[in-house]
């Protein structure tokens, strides 16, 4: 018979216990390391932290410019309804949120997605009423029939508690449209009407109501 071939037994792996805290101990001589040179060398070590300070001040100070800057820009584009030309749904909605928060409306949130029941865009308007919009991205020739605003009407106001319900457009809407929305108290906001309420800032439930 032959000789018994040997096997090497296989080395046992480290317990999770049995590791060496490499983080805990290479944070504590860093500031360990730290401390010495403070002791060491105090006037340097002020330096070098006034030098930080100053530096860290001035990016803080240049962010916030650059972004009060992006969003002058971006106030200012929002009062051309030409820049809603080439918008995705989503950023239409995003697009109204902000007229609304220009106009004096508050707690504004875009709940648009799926189970939404009607509603992309809720607030809070000046007078403590609910605002509820629905935004539809359409192109000039697709305009907003009296279907969509019965469905709206059917949520908006018993399912949204809504007290401002409001349908937009970067179109229009045809003639039965709007004469369905003129029976159920809903508000209609075209691309006429888009375009004067983003230069002015107020909004047609503003005027509506006074």
């Amino acid at each position: 018979m032959g000789a018994k071939r040997r096997t090497r037994a296989k080395p046992k792996a480290k317990r999770r216990g049995d590791r060496v805290p490499l983080v805990p101990i290479a944070v504590g001589v860093a500031v360990l390391l730290l401390w010495w040179f403070v002791q060491a060398y105090p006037v340097l070590s002020a330096g070098i932290a006034g030098a930080g300070l100053t530096v860290g001040v001035a990016v803080l100070v240049l962010r916030l410019r650059r972004r009060r800057a992006e969003s002058v820009l971006q106030a200012e584009l929002d009062r051309a309804v030409e820049s809603t030309d080439g918008m995705s749904g989503a950023d239409f909605e995003q697009w109204t949120a902000r007229l609304l928060r220009r106009s004096g409306c508050v707690d504004v949130e875009v709940v648009g997605g799926s189970g939404d029941a009607g509603a992309d865009v809720v607030a809070i308007a000046p007078d403590g009423g609910r605002v509820v919009v629905q935004c539809k991205r359409y192109s000039p020739t697709n305009k907003v029939g009296s279907e969509a605003v019965q469905r709206f009407s059917g949520t908006a106001r018993y399912y949204h508690r809504a007290d401002h319900p409001l349908i937009v457009t970067t179109s229009t809407f045809t003639g039965p449209a709007r004469s369905v929305a003129a029976q159920v108290g809903i508000t209609l906001v075209d691309r006429q009407g888009l375009a004067a309420w983003a230069r002015s800032g107020v909004a047609p439930i503003l005027v509506d109501s006074a």
